[in-house]
């Protein structure tokens, strides 16, 4: 697995984009997280259907068209240098073929955030356009909104990435199952998601060479067990080199799931750190992904070999 091109980093009075390509937005979240992008100096746009709701689907923000249309126009826009999702909830996938990829592609390189259900759409940049992105913290979503450090570590990745080549694990109970180091690529993201996309146009074919970071919200343990043993039997996790678990929100209780995680994972014989910090959780750390480092699972840290973005 190789490093993918880094976009450039943000500048002070630099136009973002704001998307959202899953679940609607509650519009107070989305105001309020706005006014945090433009004490970072940012000059925010609003891309014209993230207010919506699907007429019949209340759980998407609008039509999987317009939602596509947004991203499309919001990346393709000369003035805009970064695209940042408002939240997660559920329809990425729904959209991401619906997307005009090679006008992406034609419009070049830009910063890309989101998580959990944009999940979809790491894999999508990483597959068709060879980008790495961000996993971080969405505009509307409540922990970015109450959490300073969650916002100061995206903010700075975006500003200063070379003050944030060394990630250290942020919770205090991040526990390394498998220890050791290793070096890869960076690459993951919603567990469940990942298994979704098995099969479809944008899917890698195995996470070999990479450094594999994985959370997920809401999936009870034998859930979990089912996904991660989907992964395994369809060769999905063939050549990792190195795994990080983040948040495991609405799971379960910590011990039953790292006890899980040693079944299903321990047998690979890669370094397996769990708790790391970052997904669902308070103060969630920013995880470039397509980023080439080694990740030490006895220190808790992931050392990039290059800063997040050039």
């Amino acid at each position: 697995m190789r490093s993918l091109l880094r976009p450039a980093r943000l500048a002070p009075g630099a136009r973002v984009a704001v998307v959202a390509p899953s679940g609607p937005i509650p519009d107070d979240r989305l105001e309020a997280g706005l006014d945090i992008l433009r004490g970072w100096d940012l000059d925010p746009v609003v891309a014209p259907h993230v207010r919506d709701v699907h007429p019949e689907f209340g759980y998407l923000a609008g039509t999987d068209t317009d939602r596509a249309r947004d991203l499309e126009r919001a990346w393709c826009d000369p003035d805009v240098a970064a695209v940042f999702c408002a939240r997660g909830g559920y329809g990425a996938q729904r959209m991401v073929d619906l997307v005009d990829w090679a006008a992406l592609r034609a419009a070049g390189p830009k910063v890309f955030v989101g998580y959990s259900d944009v999940t979809a759409l790491h894999e999508a940049f990483a597959v068709r356009l060879g980008l790495a992105t961000l996993h971080g913290p969405m505009t509307a979503a409540a922990d970015f909104l109450k959490n300073a450090r969650a916002q100061e570590h995206l903010r700075t990745t975006l500003f200063a990435p070379e003050e944030t080549r060394v990630i250290r694990a942020a919770s205090p109970h991040a526990a390394a199952l498998v220890g050791g180091r290793a070096r890869g690529v960076t690459l993951g993201g919603c567990v469940s998601l990942l298994a979704a996309e098995i099969g479809t146009p944008a899917a890698r074919g195995s996470a070999r060479g990479g450094l594999l970071f994985l959370e997920d919200i809401g999936e009870e343990p034998y859930r979990l067990d089912r996904v991660l043993t989907q992964l395994l039997r369809a060769r999905r996790l063939d050549g990792v080199s190195a795994i990080a678990l983040g948040s495991w929100e609405e799971c379960g209780p910590r011990e039953e799931l790292r006890a899980l995680f040693v079944d299903r994972l321990g047998g690979l014989g890669v370094p397996l750190i769990d708790d790391f910090g970052f997904g669902h959780c308070d103060g969630a750390l920013t995880v470039p992904f397509g980023v080439a480092g080694e990740l030490d699972a006895d220190a808790g840290t992931l050392t990039l070999d290059e800063p997040a973005l050039a």
